[in-house]
């Protein structure tokens, strides 16, 4: 059996109405004096921290998606500029080829005009890979006037000479092919002597010369103009080897073409005009006892 309170009644609803009228009004004269602000910084206080915890998760997330769209667009930043860089380096090594080719063509010309002679500038399409034999295709045929055994140089000296043509294309036999010989001279003294290709693209051989033969290593060779395939006074190559041999009646004299054969990508096909050019003027190095 359950107790009963003493009292089944409470305040009635018009007594609570009026109390908490009451009530609203003290606490309103209480705000209105500034009785009561204390008591809201003190509770303003405590809810601090709880309203910081309720936002954490909004500005977390929020900072989340501003660094994920900021790197995206550093990303796409980042590509673009890759993009820009290796179109700006394929644009500068064409340039810098055209520049190379632009000195080139300047140095032909240049070339052309100091020989006196009419020159065809040709570009290179092929290269015999076969061991031993140098020979190169030529852009320049029968069609601009090209025939066998015209002399083909380049602006650093003798190239060699053409020895088949046809109407679009001409091959060059390069004076590094065994089966090629050119007349030379010593610029410094004038000797004369035959240059043979070695079957290697940096050297020449210089056979039948005594081992008492006035050569040095250093010294300039230069086109004889003897047998009027190419030019008197032109650059072929430049003595690297003089080696007596005891024993023998000829030394071992060796050069290298002044030109790099190996490396050359246009070349000048020759007209000559049969008016000798002089010697070139001797260097500090072959001059020097």
């Amino acid at each position: 059996m359950t107790a009963k309170p003493i009292f089944t009644r409470g305040p009635s609803l018009p007594a609570r109405l009026a109390l908490c009228v009451i009530a609203s009004l003290a606490l309103m004269a209480a705000d209105h004096h500034r009785h009561l602000d204390r008591l809201r910084q003190g509770l303003a206080l405590t809810a601090y921290p709880v309203q910081w915890l309720a936002s954490t998760p909004a500005r977390i997330g929020k900072a989340l998606a501003e660094q994920l769209a900021a790197h995206q667009v550093l990303v796409a930043e980042n590509r673009a500029l890759k993009r820009q860089v290796a179109e700006l380096k394929r644009r500068t090594l064409k340039y810098e080829a055209l520049k190379k080719e632009n000195d080139r063509l300047r140095a032909f010309l240049d070339n052309s005009f100091k020989l006196g002679e009419q020159m065809l500038v040709a570009e290179l399409l092929a290269v015999n890979l076969v061991p031993y034999e140098h020979r190169v295709l030529v852009n320049k045929g029968s069609q601009f006037g090209v025939h066998v055994g015209q002399p083909v140089v380049s602006v650093d000296g003798v190239v060699g000479q053409v020895v088949r043509v046809t109407p679009l294309t001409a091959e060059v036999l390069l004076i590094t092919d065994p089966n090629h010989a050119i007349p030379v001279q010593v610029n410094r003294n004038g000797l004369r002597a035959i240059a043979v290709g070695s079957g290697e693209y940096d050297r020449l051989v210089l056979p039948n010369l005594p081992n008492n033969v006035d050569i040095r290593p250093g010294d300039l060779l230069v086109s004889s103009g003897l047998g009027g395939v190419f030019p008197q006074g032109y650059p072929v190559a430049r003595v690297t080897t003089v080696a007596p041999q005891p024993g023998k009646h000829f030394a071992r004299v060796e050069a290298k073409p002044t030109t790099a054969l190996d490396r050359i990508r246009e070349v000048l096909i020759t007209w000559s005009q049969n008016t000798p050019s002089p010697f070139l003027p001797p260097t500090a190095d072959a001059a020097r006892p």
